[in-house]
């Protein structure tokens, strides 16, 4: 399916009979452009798979009530204990395929095989009524908010190493040796999206960094541990300083870091399946 490129602001606009929209895309023959300012915050949260990004994303909700969490739609499979309308919309390549003819999403991509989207209609009912909302989505549809709404708040979060991201991947349990090889090839393939978010938190422990992630999206910068301000010294800062990095230059010395390790990891296990 080609990815249709729909152009979307982060202002409501009036429709007629009271209704609003993000972008000025209304199902209404009478419309008018009076734009209405938006209160709510967009807030984007990506990470590799097994970066820990959903139960972070959980504990913020939990910690925080006053967030809501939009529901991605997939054409994938559910998983194990997860809930249709729950964890994710699970519907079937023509029904995304339709609500992509409709405009109907925020953002879409394709990952592992698998189509996944963020509906419009949620975030617009909560934004327009003053609520902050939770984007819990991959680095394709991360990176089209971002040129669509560059208000959002984009944070990527991630471990501080490859090993640690193949340990977890490794330990969750839920997938084959020959899947956890993909989703670590996948992360060589994001990880040079990483210094294009404002925020890169390292997830060393769930409950610090759901903290972490609430004093960003509130502005309270000074709560939160940043790392060093050098490229000479963000190796070090990754490994054992700060738990946030912001500027530029470290976050591209992290990610060249992040992917020598990645590649080092695929290299022993490609060795490992061989044998």
């Amino acid at each position: 399916m080609r990815q249709r490129q729909v152009s979307y602001r982060q202002t409501l606009y009036r429709c007629g009979r009271g209704r609003y929209r993000i972008g000025r895309h209304c199902t209404d023959a009478a419309e008018t452009d009076e734009a209405v300012s938006m209160e709510g915050k967009l807030v984007v949260i990506s990470g590799f798979s097994g970066a820990g990004k959903g139960t972070v994303v959980r504990r913020l909700m939990e910690e925080y009530g006053d967030y809501v969490l939009s529901i991605s739609m997939t054409t994938r499979q559910p998983r194990s204990g997860e809930r249709n309308g729950v964890e994710y919309h699970f519907v079937t390549n023509e029904e995304f395929e339709d609500l992509v003819r409709q405009e109907g999403f925020l953002e879409y991509a394709g990952y592992l095989n698998h189509y996944y989207g963020t509906p419009c209609a949620f975030a617009e009912q909560n934004m327009n009524a003053g609520r902050d909302v939770l984007l819990e989505i991959e680095v394709q549809g991360a990176m089209q908010i971002r040129k669509r709404f560059p208000e959002a708040v984009l944070i990527f979060v991630s471990p501080r190493n490859a090993q640690e991201l193949e340990r977890r991947l490794v330990g969750r349990g839920t997938d084959s040796a020959e899947t956890v090889t993909k989703r670590l090839r996948q992360a060589l393939q994001e990880i040079s999206s990483v210094p294009e978010y404002p925020f890169l938190v390292f997830n060393d422990e769930v409950e610090t960094c759901a903290s972490d992630i609430n004093s960003l999206i509130r502005g309270d910068r000074g709560a939160c541990q940043t790392g060093a301000g050098t490229r000479a010294d963000v190796g070090a800062a990754a490994l054992s300083g700060g738990r946030i990095l912001t500027s530029r230059e470290n976050k591209e010395a992290f990610s060249e870091r992040f992917e020598e390790e990645l590649n080092q990891v695929l290299t022993r296990r490609e060795n490992q399946e061989r044998h």
